[in-house]
């Protein structure tokens, strides 16, 4: 399931440091996609946005993916 992926990279990213940073510094949807691939989880753009929950906090991304993926 893509939602259980999505939730696992982010959870992931929450605890390795180095990929935190390699997350905050992805400026496009793609780029946060092959981080995603890199690291053993696979999703798609569309299951990133509503009506989908967002899996990510503002914390975690970069100003510009925090507008894209965490519209009110």
């Amino acid at each position: 399931m893509a939602i259980k992926d999505i939730k696992g990279f982010s959870d992931k990213a929450k605890t390795d440091p180095a990929l935190k940073e390699q997350l905050l510094a992805c400026q496009k949807v793609r780029e946060l996609l092959t981080l995603a691939r890199e690291n053993g989880f696979n999703f798609i753009e569309d299951e990133l946005y509503p009506p989908n929950e967002p899996q990510f906090t503002a914390d975690q991304l970069s100003e510009r993916m925090a507008k894209a993926l965490l519209r009110a």
